[in-house]
């Protein structure tokens, strides 16, 4: 660590230790617990997800466009919602995609074809866009303290975590005991319920100067990323054939006008000079492996469990766990680590450690024995990654003005949806490379999932030593303070 850096850690800033007032406490309540719900749906449905192929006729290698729809809208859309919510109220968006939310699960719930089940995923896709940057911004603006913003992120991230680990246990009894459909059908009670509370508890949060809204701009950039990520799930589907890369050359082309475009606007959508600064760009890149590499682990976890093991969906639930309760202990023990700790050291080591404590899982074999070592492994892999997307999220929102607090945490959460949305079909590239098309044999499914594991926990440790020497160098000056 520099000197400079030294200089500007959380060490030499410590904690005010500011009580929160009673209108935050409310506030802070309902919004972790919309962050609660949001975090426990990907679980729920993350176990349910062999169900669901059986039952509406997924082939293993199309199961991923269940996760991969709603990714694609959710990244295609969150920076547009998050800025849309800078303008004409972070509350309006945020109950808004709650009405989507809830109606999307009524149509998930009642599905009787891929083609419906995949409409209903690609609103709630549209719904999170909406709600989680919303919700993110609502949290920082209503916590412009420093150390208190701190604490309320680290709350958030355990909430997403408890979430996680809740929705992890809750699918598989769901699915075990009743159906897959109530994945879908417990989001509802829940998005009705923040509908009625949110604007009794949650102060209004707009930008104080109102522009015009960048239409330019949110094109290009939801363009741009829907082509990407269509390009990537293709070549992880079909591998590159024409269509993927028309898609992958026409996201470059789009990405490479919106930068253009945006260095020429006034009221761009992502100003570039935000984009430059280091701590935004890095932490941003960071996200893309953090959220891609854990979210293939989770999804290829469940296949090991239930389609090589062959084990209920309770069981894939309760191995799951283990990651949910790492990210817990992480999202309580981080604030205060990063107290003492540069999160952007912190950032790289996490990133790497993450990476690290994936590989052992290349040793699991068609028996169950592997189990209570997976789960010590995975553990310490959620720890990491869990300390990792911390860092991120502080580094992300602690660099920008309260005027881009939506901008901000509409960025870092497109990054976020944007690794879950190419992290699955990446690694599926490679697991495809293996088992083909159509039904494989277990033993060629455990190899493609030693493939695809292996893949994405290099990526992951290579990149965080990468950012551990880049965010470390004098070269790089600090640009926010705790």
């Amino acid at each position: 660590m520099t000197t400079a850096d030294t200089s500007t850690t959380a060490a030499s800033a410590p904690p005010t230790g500011a009580p929160m007032t009673g209108r935050q406490v409310a506030a802070l309540m309902v919004l972790l617990a919309s962050q609660f719900m949001m975090a426990a749906d990907f679980s729920v449905l993350n176990v349910a997800l062999p169900e669901v192929g059986v039952s509406l006729g997924f082939s293993t290698g199309s199961l991923q466009w269940i996760t991969t729809t709603f990714a694609l809208c959710a990244a295609g859309c969150t920076l547009v919602f998050g800025r849309v919510g800078d303008y004409v109220g972070r509350r309006r968006i945020f109950t808004a995609g709650m009405v989507v939310l809830a109606v999307s699960s009524l149509v998930g719930g009642i599905a009787d074809s891929a083609a419906m089940l995949l409409v209903a995923r690609t609103l709630q896709g549209l719904a999170t866009a909406a709600v989680t940057p919303s919700a993110l911004a609502l949290l920082t603006t209503a916590f412009a303290e420093p150390s208190l913003r701190t604490r309320a992120l680290g709350l958030n991230s355990v909430m997403m975590s408890s979430g996680f680990s809740v929705g992890a246990i809750l699918g598989g009894v769901l699915t075990d005991v009743l159906s897959w459909r109530w994945a879908f059908f417990i989001n509802i009670p829940v998005a009705v319920a923040a509908i009625a509370i949110v604007p009794l508890v949650v102060d209004e949060s707009r930008a104080a100067q109102r522009s015009r809204i960048d239409l330019p701009g949110a094109l290009l950039i939801t363009l741009g990323l829907f082509s990407g990520i269509y390009g990537v799930t293709r070549v992880g589907e079909q591998g590159l054939d024409l269509t993927a890369g028309v898609a992958l050359i026409a996201a470059a082309v789009l990405l490479s006008v919106f930068w253009t475009v945006e260095s020429r606007t006034v009221d761009a959508l992502v100003p570039v000079k935000v984009l430059r600064k280091p701590d935004v760009a890095f932490g941003n890149v960071a996200a893309l492996f953090i959220f891609g590499g854990e979210t293939a682990l989770i999804f290829f976890t469940g296949l090991y469990v239930q389609n090589v093991l062959g084990l209920s969906s309770l069981v894939a639930g309760l191995v799951l766990l283990g990651i949910g309760t790492g990210q817990i202990i992480a999202g309580v023990v981080g604030p205060r680590l990063l107290q003492r700790v540069s999160p952007r050291t912190m950032l790289g080591v996490s990133l790497a450690l993450q990476g690290a404590f994936m590989l052992p899982a290349l040793w699991a074999d068609a028996d169950s024995r592997w189990l209570i070592p997976l789960i010590i492994t995975q553990f310490v892999n959620a720890f990491f990654s869990m300390m990792a997307a911390l860092c991120f999220m502080v580094i992300a929102t602690s660099s920008v003005d309260a005027d881009e607090q939506g901008m901000a945490t509409g960025m870092a959460t497109q990054s976020q949806q944007v690794g879950i949305a190419i992290g699955i079909p990446l690694v599926s590239a490679a697991f495809a490379t293996v088992v083909g098309q159509g039904t494989a044999t277990t033993a060629k499914e455990l190899t493609g999932i030693h493939v695809a594991i292996g893949v994405a926990g290099v990526s992951q440790l290579a990149v965080g030593l990468l950012l551990w020497l880049v965010l470390r160098s004098k070269f790089i000056s600090p640009r926010w303070q705790m």
